[in-house]
């Protein structure tokens, strides 16, 4: 688990999962960690 965008590069990740009060909120392929570096968490959080 990471919030570094950058060990996305290196590790190049199959799904991503966004995970909020202990519960994932969405999953996707890597696309997804590109759209968090843009938009960032907020639309995920209470």
């Amino acid at each position: 688990m990471t919030h570094y965008s950058r060990l996305f590069e290196q590790l190049k990740p199959d799904f991503v999962h966004i995970l909020t009060n202990g519960r994932i909120v969405k999953s996707a392929g890597p696309e997804l960690a590109d759209e968090l570096e843009v938009t960032g968490y907020a639309a995920y959080t209470n």
